[in-house]
């Protein structure tokens, strides 16, 4: 079993190296559909596996200077406390019960939905957060410190529920709230997000007991080499080709979910 943990963690880490995404939003729903982790175990693991990851990307790219630091602090004061608060009410409703894994399996599948959607149509969005729409831009200018810690509490929410969003989500609203970023600084500050937002949200499954560190041991040891394989072969592999394919399969995962 441990070594096909570590072979799944080879393949998602590829696919992650490839695309930048599939994560959370592969590894939750395999280890939950094919090993049959507990949902609670498979979230809780998944987001310390996806801090450990996703820490050394930031510091590639804070080395880079490809890290927006302010805006990483104000996503950072909506999403931590958001992920203390719903790590509380978890523990409350108890990690063994029917509920907990109803809840953590329902939001799972709307959140793969959600994230196939951003990914079949993110240039759409993206062109119209570059776009000037009168009043919904002068109020995105306005408010943008308030819609920006919203939009780090609302992933705070997702992100510890089913340890998906901070990926592909967080992305597509970065680029509407920020079109004048690079694309880069944008990626590079929402990697460097979700480093101290999974790693709240983990350490507090962790609190609950819903971490099995010889799973993420074997994880890693597969996804790291997948991860640097995938990277290596991106630019080779046509993307507009492999979104949609990732997109189609994350559709079918959510709904077979919440079904």
């Amino acid at each position: 079993m441990e070594w096909g943990y570590t072979l799944s963690g080879l393949v998602i880490g590829f696919i992650v190296g490839v695309t930048g995404v599939g994560g959370g939003s592969l590894m939750t729903p395999l280890l939950i559909m094919v090993f049959n982790v507990p949902p609670a175990t498979a979230v809780g693991t998944d987001l310390l596996y996806a801090a450990l990851t996703k820490a050394g990307g930031a510091w590639v790219h804070g080395r880079q200077k490809t890290v927006h630091w302010t805006l990483v602090g104000h996503l950072a004061m909506g999403s931590v406390p958001a992920a203390v608060i719903t790590i509380i009410i978890l523990n409350l409703i108890s990690v063994d019960s029917e509920f907990f894994a109803t809840l953590i399996t329902s939001t799972l599948g709307i959140a793969l939905i959600l994230t196939a959607m951003a990914l079949l149509f993110r240039q759409q969005l993206t062109r119209l957060g570059r776009s000037h729409f009168g009043f919904l831009v002068e109020w995105r200018d306005r408010h943008i410190l308030s819609a920006t810690i919203m939009t780090g509490a609302i992933l705070g929410v997702l992100v510890t529920i089913s340890s998906v969003g901070a990926g592909a989500l967080g992305m597509v609203v970065l680029f509407m709230l920020y079109p004048r970023l690079p694309a880069v600084t944008l990626v590079g500050s929402d990697i460097a997000h979700a480093v101290p937002l999974t790693l709240v949200a983990g350490l507090g499954h962790a609190y609950m007991g819903s971490v099995d560190y010889s799973l993420l041991v074997s994880l890693l040891v597969g996804s790291l080499p997948g991860i640097y394989l995938g990277s290596h072969v991106s630019k080779r592999l046509p993307d507009r080709f492999l979104r949609p394919v990732l997109a189609t399969i994350l559709i079918l995962i959510g709904i077979k979910l919440i079904s």
